[in-house]
């Protein structure tokens, strides 16, 4: 029987330069390949035809290219046009792209194509605005899996077009799927009315039928949240058995920082720390969930707590996704820990740490010369060891998975003696309060809804692509009266696929035109860490005026002059991330300004616009994301991003978020060491899906 584990550089026609690409979106195995799910479907058995075609509704429709140019606007500087027109023998519609004049090359006379997007009116005609396409050859006419059928369209790596991933695809189904084995009980599958396993891959790829790719759907994401909640369950169950550092002591630390605060804590800050002072002293290992919308001060309060464990005698562990927010965090945790010198030694530890710097850190922390230290997913390192870590503190956790947050519990020596460190889980994006108990289900849930004192709400200003210039206007007088501003783009170089301004492109053009009087730094992903770190130093010195950037700083990043941000391209961002990049801003007691530019042309995008610009409580802004997204659709998934859950969007599907945990807790209820012995596919799935599961089983 073939194994669903061989590596993908061994199928046909993936050579190692394509291996390198696959392994870049988490393709390394056949089985990765096989849940390597599409974005979205189109209908393509039987097309609509352009006479047909309504204003503000979304098509697939094949056409023939009749003529393709470029030019462009006489409205702005810089600002390319591709308009393609095509017909189908019952009427002609033109496409147009904007920012994107490599599309002229890629577009010509005579190419058939299939068009997806909205159609619009202008100018009295219809037309598509920046649809995505796909050329089709002679040879892929005949080719069944591309037309005449629901057709998968999937985020493709670098070297692949959608024709080749189709094949590469299928190639894999048709050779591997006989080695895929069911994970469910047949009871539990038949009551659910869930399809078998290898026909729900099957159908989720190249479904003959609406019904059942919702129902491979389904199954799949049943799956996703069924082996999620099993290892919450016996997390939570291991918990329970095991023992911690009691952190009692005086508190000296701590009441000698808070009567040395500039500000008073909130009364739901206050709230927090109460609680989680009164689970340090227990002796069994603090599992709590902090919320707090941005700008709420969880940072401080994770702070004090730390002062606690501090002063008991044990080692704290800070650790956050990005390197930029290490940084901030390191620098501004260093300033408060000024008066305690003697107390609190603090520390730094990234993947940009030097070598030696890391041996200094390593050879330090487990002598306890260190007793703060913050850093990146580098604190999981293998050669990190604690001597005493008795609390850890994780910011932003859903850019980690449980298995993360459990491996770095685990870098102590205490814990090797049955002694667990306390753990503090901080998140800047709330969730209804009944979700994040089910996601949750192992954490204790802290929330704090209060803002600190003078802190003025942050004005959000909407404009459309047109008047584009009104908010570089505004974000000038902004800048010039003293403060600084963020313009934040969704991409960092421009597409083949989607019209969408990007940040390399814009930056270039605004620091030569409307900005050129300023000071401007572009930061994304891809820029060195030094580099970054450089750029990052500057802006909080006020030596840059504006920070052209992605979503990298849609978390963390604390600069109390920055009081304006411009988000182009809005609708492309989701509403959570729109709130959170809004809370880099108004940090201050000066007035924040969001500018937001978009021209939606969705519904559901004109919904998020609309939303993020009268809501401002983040709490409020995760209830309207709960509506507009609805309950879930099949067509046109969006992958939510958190670390654990690869298909299921808690929010949209919460329902079947809560059927997998109720016959998770019967499966344990049932059979305590989980049945697992005898169902050997769901336990070689856990044990691949979450490395260390094992070990929590014998745990519990």
């Amino acid at each position: 029987m073939k194994d669903i584990n061989t590596p993908v550089k061994f199928l046909k026609g993936v050579g190692p330069q394509r291996a390198k690409q696959l392994e870049n979106h988490s393709v390394r195995t056949i089985e990765d390949l096989l849940y390597y799910l599409p974005r979205r479907y189109e209908d393509r058995k039987t097309f609509i035809t352009i006479d047909k075609l309504e204003e503000n509704k979304t098509y697939t429709v094949k056409a023939k290219i009749t003529s393709c140019r470029l030019h462009r606007s006489w409205k702005r500087r810089n600002f390319s046009i591709v308009t393609a027109n095509a017909t189908d023998g019952t009427g002609k519609i033109s496409a147009v792209w904007f920012n994107q004049p490599f599309l002229a090359k890629t577009l010509k006379a005579g190419q058939d194509c299939f068009f997806y997007g909205q159609v619009n009116s202008y100018q009295g005609k219809l037309q598509f605005n920046s649809p995505e396409f796909e050329i089709i050859s002679e040879d892929e006419e005949k080719d069944a899996l591309n037309v005449g059928r629901i057709t998968p369209i999937y985020t493709t790596p670098k070297f692949f077009s959608q024709r080749q991933l189709r094949k590469l695809v299928k190639a894999s189904l048709d050779g591997f799927i006989s080695s895929v084995k069911e994970i469910l009980p047949f009871d539990l599958r038949s009551s659910l009315k869930l399809p078998n396993l290898a026909q729900a891959l099957i159908n989720v790829h190249f479904p003959d039928t609406s019904q059942l790719l919702e129902d491979s759907w389904r199954r799949l994401s049943f799956d996703d949240c069924f082996l999620y909640q099993m290892l919450i369950l016996l997390r939570k169950s291991g918990q329970k058995k095991r023992m911690a550092f009691s952190l009692a002591c005086s508190e000296t630390l701590l009441n000698q920082a808070l009567n040395n605060l500039s500000f008073k804590l909130t009364d739901s800050q206050q709230k927090v720390l109460d609680e989680i002072r009164q689970d340090l002293i227990k002796p069994v290992p603090m599992q709590r969930l902090l919320q707090g919308d941005v700008g709420s001060g969880k940072t401080i309060v994770a702070f004090l707590s730390s002062l606690i464990a501090i002063e008991a005698g044990a080692q704290v562990a800070f650790m956050v996704p990005t390197e930029i927010i290490a940084q901030q965090h390191y620098r501004v945790l260093k300033q408060l820990s000024e008066k305690f010198k003697k107390q609190i030694n603090i520390s730094l530890l990234t993947s940009s740490t030097t070598p030696a710097e890391k041996q200094n850190v390593f050879s330090k922390i487990n002598n306890s010369q260190i007793n703060l230290l913050i850093g990146t997913h580098a604190l999981l390192s293998e050669k990190l060891e604690f001597k005493n870590l008795g609390f850890v503190i994780i910011d932003e956790q859903h850019k980690f998975g449980v298995e993360q947050r459990a491996r770095l519990s685990k870098k102590s020596l205490q814990t090797k003696l049955g002694l667990w460190p306390h753990c503090l889980i901080m998140t800047a994006t709330p969730i209804p309060r009944t979700l994040a108990m089910t996601l949750y289900g192992d954490l204790d849930v802290s929330i704090i809804r209060q803002l600190p004192p003078g802190r003025i709400p942050v004005q959000t200003k909407v404009y459309s692509e047109d008047s584009v210039g009104q908010a570089y206007e505004f974000l000038k007088q902004v800048v010039s009266s003293g403060s600084q501003a963020y313009i934040i783009y969704p991409i960092i170089e421009e597409s083949k696929v989607l019209e969408l301004k990007a940040a390399k492109a814009m930056f270039n053009e605004l620091k030569k035109t409307y900005f050129k009087d300023f000071s401007l730094e572009l930061i994304h992903s891809r820029i060195e860490q030094k580099e970054q770190e450089r750029i990052m130093d500057e802006f909080y010195k006020g030596n840059i005026h504006i920070l052209v950037a992605t979503s990298i700083l849609e978390v963390g990043v604390d600069v109390a002059n920055a009081n304006c941000m411009l988000v182009e391209e809005a609708d492309r961002f989701g509403l959570s991330t729109l709130h959170q990049l809004r809370g880099r801003v108004g940090r201050s007691s000066k007035q924040g300004f969001c500018l937001v530019v978009s021209s939606s042309r969705t519904e559901t995008g004109k919904k998020r616009i609309q939303a993020i610009a009268t809501i401002s409580d983040g709490f409020k802004i995760a209830e309207a994301d709960l509506r507009i997204r609805g309950p879930g659709e099949f067509f046109g998934r969006e992958q939510h991003g958190m670390s654990d859950l690869k298909i299921v969007d808690p929010v949209r599907q919460m329902h079947i978020l809560k059927d997998a945990r109720m016959h998770a807790i019967r499966l344990l209820a049932k059979d305590p060491s989980l049945g697992l012995r005898q169902n050997t596919a769901l336990l070689d799935v856990l044990k691949r899906k979450y490395p260390g599961f094992e070990s929590m089983m014998v745990t519990a």
